[in-house]
């Protein structure tokens, strides 16, 4: 194998003169600089960086192109205010500057300025100027793949470091991107990608591994995701993916299977298959936020299949649920294993722990189960029978829950344990509100929106509060909301410190609120809450003006001069958030807990710092949306059993297929995505029933025609 010699070409290139790599901007600058003078270049850019830059912006962003900015602009600035930030409401994750031979910030990083030292000190390069914004639906494994590719073809082969390197290392990326790879191969990548780094001769070799080593840096669990769970989180690589929406469904549910059995009315069969892989289909079908939608193939013709929809009209011909299918087996039955929390994180790892043949039992400290289902969420929004229901199919599984049985008073992580629980799941949500930390927030009248829509959804009836100040923009901040008004508030006032746009709640809940007679006052924040004999009757608002964007890629809210007024008020209800208070259950097991109180988990596996404790949905920071928490909980089920049997059993991961008929010649005609109608305002106002309305037969069926079923190839191969 030829190996390198002195003189090297790094050393002595062209007419004996060591290689010096220039840009073409670099050269582009120099007349502008000969002409008008340093001092003229350096009135702009940074201390130490002086002058500007240019990057050719691509990617997830509003406004690509050319930008010229002044070193020392924060990614920040350059991604949101020039180039707008991510359409179609996306969430940017990351950023590569550089081209092939940079590197891959996260959002964590975007408060860095564009300057030569800070962007190495991350683990990048400012390059050629390219600078492609990134969001969720991209594989950080696979743009390192396609990175790769290029380098590995523009390698000259003189060293081996970067010719056989750089082939190397797309050899494993591919590898990883195909699901044949395995932890060695990843810490293999780790080191020649360092071999590359450090023993190439010239500028192209010795930053080839930028791309592994700065994603691995910050994005390790996206390629341990790939490796582990053999999934792309992204729905892009072809081997790990079925279709784009399953990608994007937490729970893994087959979409195209049940939209196609819609499509020929066979509801029964469509219902049955989508509770392979989640026992709350109806609960879901009223309340995911449907993330499968935002991948559907479908608006690339004219708009995304209203898959939720379809659901919706499956759950409600649902005459009866029928048993899934079951796996008996005596040693399983024998384990004691036990859940503590029954939300849906926890009854859905009681629901696969049952038909592994577990017999597991479900303690609750609520008089009955559902957890946040039934307790905060208002029955216009979640019918009680839908929850009931899919609860009775679990427990005639043979899941046992005993209620009234609260962590830390009632039982112990460690008393199960001494009980003879070989395996616990721990679910319990969250159970603190966030505080305000303003003046008056202990005055009577004050309460959160958790604890408010308790006392709505068991105690119902009317209330003497005419005048109801909510303070937050979240889906609970609106179910106060439109709760209050059902109570028989006259005046409902939503109090958001930024605009309408940046609210969290879903956009249908904001327009169902504001059809109900909420007043959604945006760009307003609290100051401090007026009292009198120790009750709330007013609030002090001070109106707010969006400044620079946060690394979430919102706006920042700062106060404006003198703009401070009252708004008077009988009952103020907080939704900022909750937080778990379970810290004192885990310290007397030895359970690690993260700084915001939650149970530190792999999130592969769910599993905590004690092997036989794992933790699910909101114990663990995972169950922000009830599709995100069945997921944890179905996860956490798998590992448990992994744990106490040594191998995985999970039946129901098996790809199913269908027996449905799609012509794959024939070219899709473009359709309308059908809008739900909605029952007329004036009832809502008064009534406790769901707020939707729900498809005919027809129409259900003829929403599910418009799939494209982007399953139906690999089905047929």
């Amino acid at each position: 194998m030829p190996r390198p010699r002195p003189p090297f070409p790094a050393v002595s290139g062209l007419w004996g003169y060591p290689t010096n790599i220039q840009n073409v901007e670099t050269l582009g600058n120099l007349p502008l600089i000969l002409r008008n003078g340093a001092d003229w270049y350096t009135q702009c850019g940074s201390e130490n960086n002086k002058g500007t830059r240019s990057f050719a912006m691509a990617g997830s962003v509003k406004r690509p192109g050319l930008v010229e900015v002044p070193l020392g602009t924060t990614l920040l600035d350059i991604i949101y205010k020039v180039g707008g930030g991510a359409p179609m409401g996306r969430t940017v994750k990351a950023v590569q500057t550089g081209g092939p031979s940079g590197g891959c910030l996260p959002a964590s990083k975007f408060d860095l300025p564009v300057e030569y030292e800070a962007l190495a000190q991350a683990g990048s390069i400012m390059g050629s100027g390219g600078m492609i914004v990134l969001d969720e639906q991209t594989c950080i494994v696979d743009l390192v793949r396609y990175f790769l590719t290029f380098t590995q073809n523009e390698s000259c082969g003189k060293c081996p470091p970067c010719r056989v390197g750089t082939r190397a290392m797309l050899s494993l990326v591919t590898k990883i991107t195909e699901g044949k790879a395995d932890m060695n191969d990843l810490a293999t990548l780790e080191s020649i990608a360092w071999t590359v780094k450090n023993g190439s001769l010239c500028g192209l070799g010795q930053t080839a591994a930028n791309p592994v080593l700065c994603t691995l840096q910050y994005f390790r669990e996206e390629y341990i995701t790939h490796i582990l769970e053999k999934r792309c989180p992204a729905g892009v690589c072809a081997a790990l993916m079925r279709t784009p929406c399953m990608s994007g469904c937490p729970a893994g549910v087959y979409i195209p299977g049940f939209v196609s059995l819609s499509g020929e009315k066979r509801f029964d069969e469509a219902a049955r298959l989508h509770r392979e892989r989640n026992p709350f289909a109806s609960v879901c079908a009223f309340l995911c936020d449907h993330p499968c939608e935002n991948r559907c193939q479908r608006a690339t013709v004219d708009a995304p299949v209203s898959i939720r929809a379809v659901s919706r009209y499956i759950v409600e011909k649902e005459s009866n649920i029928p048993a899934p299918e079951l796996q008996k087996n005596p040693k399983n039955a024998a384990r004691k294993v036990a859940i503590i929390g029954a939300g849906p994180a926890g009854l859905t790892a009681a629901y696969f722990l049952a038909r592994l043949g577990y017999r597991p039992v479900v303690f609750d400290a609520a008089a009955k189960p559902g957890g946040m289902l039934i307790q905060a969420i208002p029955e216009f929004r979640l019918p009680r029978e839908a929850v009931e229901r899919e609860i009775k199919m679990i427990t005639d599984l043979g899941v046992k829950i005993e209620t009234n049985k609260r962590l830390g008073s009632d039982i112990t992580l460690s008393s199960l344990r001494a009980d003879g629980y070989e395996g616990i799941i721990l679910s319990a949500g969250s159970a603190v509100s966030k505080s305000l930390n303003i003046p008056g927030e202990d005055a009577v009248g004050v309460t959160d929106a958790g604890t408010y829509l308790v006392a709505f959804n068991t105690g119902g009836g009317k209330s003497p509060d005419r005048r109801v100040v909510v303070i937050g923009g979240n889906n609970a901040a609106l179910d106060a909301a439109r709760a209050a008004r059902r109570s028989g508030a006259e005046e409902v006032t939503v109090l958001y410190r930024r605009t309408r746009r940046e609210m969290t709640a879903y956009e249908e809940y904001i327009d169902e609120a504001e059809r109900e007679g909420v007043h959604i006052t945006p760009l307003v924040g609290p100051l401090a809450l007026k009292t009198a004999k120790g009750r709330v009757v007013g609030v002090t608002c001070v109106r707010m003006e969006l400044g620079a964007f946060d690394l979430t890629g919102r706006p920042s809210p700062a106060p404006v001069e003198n703009s401070q007024f009252d708004i008077e008020a009988d009952r103020v209800i907080v939704a900022i958030g909750r937080q778990p208070n379970i810290a004192g259950c885990c310290d007397e097991a030895g359970l690690e807990t993260d700084a915001s109180g939650f149970v530190r988990v792999n999130p592969h596996t769910q599993q905590s710092s004690v092997p036989w404790i794992f933790a699910c949905g909101e114990a663990a920071a995972g169950g922000g949306e009830v599709i995100e928490a069945i997921a944890s909980g179905e996860r956490a089920a798998v590992e448990l059993d992994r744990f106490l049997t040594g191998a995985e059993h999970a039946f129901w991961r098996v790809q199913k297929l269908v027996d449905t008929v799609f012509d794959m010649d024939a070219e899709p005609v473009p359709t309308s995505r059908l809008v739900v109608d909605r029952a007329r305002i004036e009832k809502q106002k008064d009534s406790f029933d769901d707020s939707f309305g729900v498809y005919t037969e027809e129409e259900a069926a003829g929403q599910a025609k418009r799939c494209l079923r982007c399953d139906y190839c690999k089905e047929h191969q």
